[in-house]
């Protein structure tokens, strides 16, 4: 057992593997769960540890026998019910981390980058020195930099214990700006329930909307629900119509109801018209917004189009071309102009001149394994789904195939890595 007087930081911990008594790794440490104390050191209550599945369960502290920067061991079984956090409980790496507090000596705010636990004689595990970044340039004698860092003693800073719903986002945001949105989609998924909404919250329109495409049903759900709805409405109208009619159908009828009334006409209508489809089907599959154009456009405009920075890699690589209206219901659909044809021609000639005709199609009411189907025949990345008139109705991207083929729980699944993936097939563990 480790000792008494022993610091361990806990930003060390995040991922350290935790073993049962014969060896045995169990999960990973998730994060810390300590009670915060006006009058005393905060105590460390217990782990988050994530177990295979994604499950994240409770292991109380008087369950562990030893815990380092390089593993943790505990004692007998875990319980395997997942972990629901108390409103007297805080998450050290969840929402402890980038809280702003002031230090007593006078000398200004700073906001928290890590914090050393201790075990007592007691056996207890408390909070006993932060490592902090000062915010602003106050003196006291000493001149004092902004930016500057240091270690200091828990009772050394006050404000611990309070938080309000914007304090840390903003930093950890801007820590994480340049992650694409599963990235931070799965940087969410890491967090605790409030501190998730807290900072999915501090995001802008457009970025949330990239973001919750990628997140599970249930923070989806969660987050959406705690926006305004005006809010609400406008992230909704940000996303592909049918990610957002996916999410409506998560919701309650009376909320969704009302965030439909509250979107704009034109949108609301392309997400009512998906929700009217099975799930599982070329309609309940299909997105509205592809690129559609009329034949005479010039290939150079096509191109343009397709640059656009909100479409997806698999919409960017087909031009789909109908008569007018150009809005989905369309004209009658004329065929596809392919992104390589498209590089390959002049500028100035019509997309009308390179059409593919010859292209399979699906109706709304064709089943998920059917589509599949030809997607692998035709090594496809957009299906167009027409009706009995040949007006094209939407378009099945190659991304929306996979998102139901795989389990329903597959976001929350922990990803393989290309490391992981050889050490599998060569029966080799890693790390």
């Amino acid at each position: 057992m480790n000792s008494t007087g022993t610091q361990i930081y806990v930003a060390k911990l995040a991922g350290t593997p935790v073993f049962d008594p014969l060896g045995d790794q169990v999960g990973r440490v998730r994060d810390v769960v300590v009670l915060l104390r006006l009058t005393r050191a905060p105590r460390v209550v217990g782990l988050v540890v994530e177990v295979p599945g994604k499950r994240r369960v409770f292991l109380p502290m008087t369950r562990v026998t030893t815990i380092d920067s390089g593993q943790v061991i505990s004692t007998g079984l875990l319980n395997m019910r997942r972990f629901e956090q108390r409103a007297t409980e805080t998450l050290i790496l969840g929402e402890l981390l980038d809280r702003n507090v002031t230090l007593k000596d006078g000398s200004g705010n700073a906001l928290i980058e890590d914090v050393a636990i201790e075990r007592t004689r007691t056996g207890d595990w408390n909070i006993t020195r932060v490592f902090v970044r000062r915010t602003d340039g106050r003196t006291t004698g000493l001149l004092r930099r902004r930016g500057e860092t240091l270690i200091v003693d828990i009772d050394a800073v006050q404000g611990l214990e309070y938080t309000t719903a914007e304090q840390g986002a903003a930093s950890l945001l801007a820590a994480h700006a340049d992650k694409k949105p599963a990235d931070l989609a799965d940087l969410l998924h890491e967090l605790g329930d409030v501190r998730r909404v807290e900072v999915a919250t501090a995001l802008d329109d457009p970025r949330l909307a990239d973001v919750l495409e990628e997140l599970p049903e249930d923070d989806q759900v969660a987050i959406l629900s705690a926006l305004p709805t005006e809010r609400a409405a406008n992230v909704l109208e940000l996303m592909q119509p049918d990610d957002a009619a996916d999410l409506l159908h998560e919701l309650p009828d009376d909320q969704a109801a009302q965030l439909l009334e509250a979107m704009e006409p034109e949108e609301a209508r392309d997400v009512r018209r998906l929700l009217a489809y099975d799930e599982n089907t070329a309609g309940g599959m299909m997105t509205t917004d592809p690129v559609i154009l009329a034949p005479e456009t010039p290939i150079a405009q096509a191109l343009a189009h397709i640059r656009r920075q909100d479409l997806p890699p698999a919409l960017a690589s087909t031009v789909f071309v109908v008569r007018p209206p150009l809005e989905t219901p369309t004209g009658r659909f004329l065929g596809v102009a392919h992104f390589q044809r498209l590089l390959r021609e002049p500028p100035h000639s019509p997309i009308g001149a390179i059409l593919d005709t010859d292209i399979e199609h699906v109706t709304t009411d064709a089943r998920l394994g059917h589509v599949a189907r030809l997607f692998a025949a035709y090594n496809a990345l957009a299906l167009p789904v027409l009706d009995s008139e040949r007006r094209l109705l939407g378009v099945v991207s190659v991304d929306d195939i996979l998102d139901h083929m795989l389990p329903d729980d597959w976001r929350e699944q922990p990803h393989t890595s290309l490391a992981d993936m050889r050490d599998e097939k060569e029966g080799t563990p890693h790390g």
